[in-house]
């Protein structure tokens, strides 16, 4: 395995414990049944009852199961063997059924067969990822024909600003054409644990919108929907402030900038595919 994913799995399986029993991800209140999927989230997919659902890198399976609860037949991906664990027993516990694969994104194909009418990711995923060709190959091979593709994340423009600045300043820290190296960050505990009592050592990856969309597009698949928010899901900047649907947006008098992104698209009907072929 590259060394940086190596070293990220590895903090991955550190920071779960801590991640469980946090304030950030609440799992108490999803046990007594509230909807961990914002309306943004859940618009992407539409009704998923009775369908197949894929959750690439899904931690310790609170989305996922908040599929599961919706009827959705679940399947949650993730390198953190940590992470998988969590999940299994999270479902247990709650008496959801649902299936969790311990897989690094990229090997996935060799873990896991057949296809799903839907395949979901969410929310700080596409840092951790190198190679977005791979991550959207990934992607075409696991839908269904019609299937649909639904992502929401955070905008890559707002990557770019320093979030350790506690001044409510906007600095830019990254250029937005960027090589290929990830960035090294070094942190006290975790983004949802930072109290946890260890030293975060992480490597993520830049990518600009036209390598999402692009790799997208040259998998097969094709684009229904691109929206873009001046919020997100977590406080990125530490002063932050929190909207009444539980979004973090910007103070007033800061500016908008794009905060998150949310991304449909299906994979054509194989007949249409060779219709087209046959007219081009």
């Amino acid at each position: 395995m590259d060394p940086y994913l190596a070293a990220n799995q590895a903090l991955w399986d550190t920071w779960t414990p801590y991640h469980v029993t946090s304030q950030f991800y609440n799992v108490a209140e999803f046990k007594a049944g509230r909807d961990q999927l914002h309306p943004i989230t859940l618009a992407g997919p539409g009704d998923v009852h009775g369908k197949s659902l894929l959750h690439l890198q899904c931690h310790f399976g609170l989305d996922t199961l908040s599929w599961a609860r919706r009827g959705a037949t679940v399947t949650g991906v993730d390198f953190s063997q940590e992470a998988i664990e969590a999940a299994r027993a999270l479902a247990t516990e709650v008496h959801l059924p649902a299936t969790f694969v311990h897989s690094n994104l990229y090997d996935l194909p060799q873990h896991l067969t057949g296809q799903f009418d839907v395949v979901f990711t969410s929310h700080g995923v596409l840092g951790w990822l190198p190679d977005l060709a791979g991550w959207a190959q990934v992607i075409a091979h696991f839908l269904k024909p019609g299937g649909i593709f639904y992502i929401v994340e955070v905008h890559p423009f707002a990557l770019l600003f320093d979030e350790r600045r506690n001044d409510a300043e906007l600095r830019l820290r990254e250029p937005y054409f960027r090589g290929p190296e990830p960035l090294r960050e070094e942190e006290q505990g975790s983004y949802a644990a930072p109290d946890a009592p260890m030293r975060s050592v992480s490597y993520s990856w830049l990518h600009r919108l036209a390598d999402i969309l692009g790799s997208l597009l040259r998998a097969g698949l094709r684009l229904t929907s691109f929206e873009e928010y001046p919020f997100m899901a977590w406080a990125f900047f530490p002063w932050m402030e929190r909207r009444a649907d539980g979004m973090w947006q910007l103070p007033s008098g800061k500016g908008d900038i794009p905060l998150m992104f949310s991304l449909r698209a299906i994979k054509p009907e194989e007949d249409a595919v060779h219709r087209g072929e046959k007219h081009a």
